[in-house]
């Protein structure tokens, strides 16, 4: 006997089986996106409709989401690359200076200064022709007689001074090289000590405030200060300011030594 409801029953069941299916995918659907937590969280039983539309519109959202996370990543990459890092080294440091000379630049160039010390003192090599008498004075020339029983240093500090007794102030002068055309306070002294074997390098008047030895000399003073520098050399004064008055550096009368420094060449 056949079943009259065998055709209802069969239908039924592939309704059944249909809705279990829609079941199926609204769960696979809605875990998908709730697993992630940069979308939404599904807060209802809302159908999934698969179409071409929503397609697009999931790729585009799954997209966005990759996006996000590697932008996140590669922050986190550059947070980290720089923790710990050295610091970049400060400008200058143990460096050397741009434009500084080298050790061989400077030996160079110290070989070149005494090579040019010695040709200056051969320039002034010999005292013969210094006018000497029986004491130190000062000529209608404007140069100074050494006395005939001086030391031979100071007869020579007196015929390096008599070189330039006449020549210009020019500030600055003499500090750039020992034979110029003009010479300032400190050039003036610094070119007498040195043909005599006194001094190596151009001094300021600053600087001869350490030179040498405290106090009067028995030959040769120096009186410096932070502006201005002369010496006495056998009792005669050898001084730019002089020179302005007489036309000549060596002086016969002495001036004011109140505010200088008073030192002297040692042994003299």
């Amino acid at each position: 006997m056949t079943d009259s409801r065998a055709p209802g029953r069969r239908a039924w069941a592939r309704l059944a089986v249909a809705a279990l299916c829609v079941a199926a995918l609204a769960g696979c659907g809605r875990g998908a996106v709730e697993q992630d937590g940069d979308g939404p969280q599904s807060g209802g039983s809302a159908e999934i409709v698969l179409n071409a539309q929503a397609g697009a519109e999931g790729k585009a959202a799954a997209d966005e989401r990759a996006a996000k996370r590697e932008q996140r990543s590669s922050a986190r990459a550059v947070e980290l690359a720089g923790a710990g890092a050295a610091p970049d080294a400060p400008a200058g440091g143990d460096a050397p200076s741009p434009g500084a000379p080298t050790d061989r630049e400077v030996r160079t160039e110290l070989r070149e200064a005494r090579a040019a010390l010695a040709r200056f003192r051969e320039y002034l090599d010999t005292t013969a022709f210094l006018p000497t008498g029986p004491r130190a004075r000062v000529r209608p020339d404007g140069t100074a007689v050494a006395p005939e029983d001086a030391p031979e240093v100071v007869k020579r500090v007196i015929l390096a001074g008599n070189a330039i007794a006449k020549f210009p102030y020019k500030w600055g002068g003499g500090h750039g090289a020992w034979r110029d055309n003009g010479y300032d306070c400190s050039g003036s002294v610094s070119f007498a000590l040195a043909a005599a074997g006194l001094l190596n390098r151009p001094l300021t008047s600053g600087l001869f405030m350490r030179y040498g030895d405290p106090g009067p000399g028995e030959w040769i003073t120096i009186y410096a200060n932070g502006g201005h520098v002369f010496m006495v050399v056998a009792g005669l004064r050898f001084d730019t300011s002089g020179r302005a008055s007489q036309g000549s550096r060596w002086q016969a009368e002495m001036r004011s030594s109140a505010g200088y420094v008073v030192r002297h060449p040692e042994g003299l």
